[in-house]
């Protein structure tokens, strides 16, 4: 059996069980993810403060690995997890002109991996708040703690070129695209960057590599939608529908920061955010969280659902 998590940074776990399936948990937005580490303890940054001077921690004493603790023995205990992300993993401390700015100290990528993180999606409004150079920062430094990046390359084509993950006879391919306007980030094709794929590119390379892999899973990954906003848009539901239609069997979404009711087109799941995972904001909506697990066998992919309750930017299994 493989399983695959998602979180909001996406985790993916993969596992070794007889009849080859995967558990996909997603785990919502993770917000602390996205945050600043010092002293091994957690901090969420604005950006009108001073870098460094951030707002409230937690548990300072206990390190980063403890927020995981609930979590840690279902990750483990599949093939794969994926987290989204939301934050680049660097010293560098060079922020871009933006609102919220976040960063998370080098030494927090082996606490990822440590809790059974194997893939990080890297496409979304966050891994680039310090420039260029945390953004390749933050790709060494998940490699050089085994965790493999999503949506990342060296240049803008390769950050679009889907990861997969194989196992006997099972293939799955993972794309990663931001669908939104990144703050203050400049574009350029042949530097190092995350994928901004459009929908409709997206769905045409989806539709090419269905056609040569047509046995293969495709799981899309993406950061879109309105924060706080309880349902997706008119535009996100009909591009959702057209990646199905394309060949994808299931599409995790992030960025609301809350639920937001899932659906199924032609018996393909599609989750359009799954809320915060490791977060510090405390309004009830935004405290939970869902891990999406997805079990692939070679004839299908069933889905079973992981409600998590956040506190204290802690996420912890109910």
């Amino acid at each position: 059996m493989k399983e695959f998590f998602i979180v909001p940074v996406v985790n993916e776990l993969l596992s070794d069980k007889p009849n080859h399936s995967w558990h996909w948990n997603h785990i919502p937005n993770a917000g602390c993810l996205s945050t600043a580490f010092r002293r091994m303890s957690v901090y969420r940054f604005h950006r009108r403060r001073p870098f460094g001077q951030g707002s409230t921690s937690t548990n300072p004493e206990k390190g980063v690995e403890h927020l995981f603790e609930s979590v840690t023995p279902l990750f483990r205990s599949v093939d794969a997890t994926v987290i989204n992300l939301e934050c680049p993993i660097t010293s560098v401390r060079s922020p871009l002109h933006k609102k919220y700015i976040f960063r998370a100290e080098p030494i927090w990528a082996t606490a990822l991996s440590q809790a059974g993180i194997t893939h990080a999606a890297m496409a979304n409004n966050h891994t680039i708040d310090q420039g260029r150079n945390g953004l390749t920062d933050t790709n060494q430094y998940l490699l050089s703690s085994g965790i493999t990046p999503v949506g990342y390359g060296d240049t803008s084509p390769q950050s679009c070129r889907p990861v997969l993950i194989k196992k006997g006879k099972i293939e799955v391919a993972l794309y990663n695209s931001v669908a939104l306007p990144l703050e203050n980030w400049v574009y350029l094709e042949n530097s190092p960057g995350i994928c901004q794929q459009p929908i409709e590119e997206l769905k045409e390379e989806i539709t090419n590599f269905k056609r040569q892999n047509s046995q293969s899973y495709i799981v899309v990954i993406l950061h879109w939608g309105v924060e706080y906003q309880p349902l997706p848009t008119l535009v996100q539901r009909k591009g959702a529908h057209s990646l199905i239609r394309a060949g994808a069997d299931a599409i995790i979404g992030h960025h609301p920061h809350i639920i937001q009711k899932e659906e199924y087109y032609d018996g393909k799941p599609i989750f359009y955010s799954l809320g915060n995972f490791v977060f510090d904001q405390h309004k009830p909506e935004t405290t939970q969280s869902l891990i999406v697990q997805l079990n692939f066998t070679t004839t299908e992919c069933n889905v079973q659902l992981h409600p998590v309750v956040i506190n204290h930017c802690k996420p912890e299994l109910q």
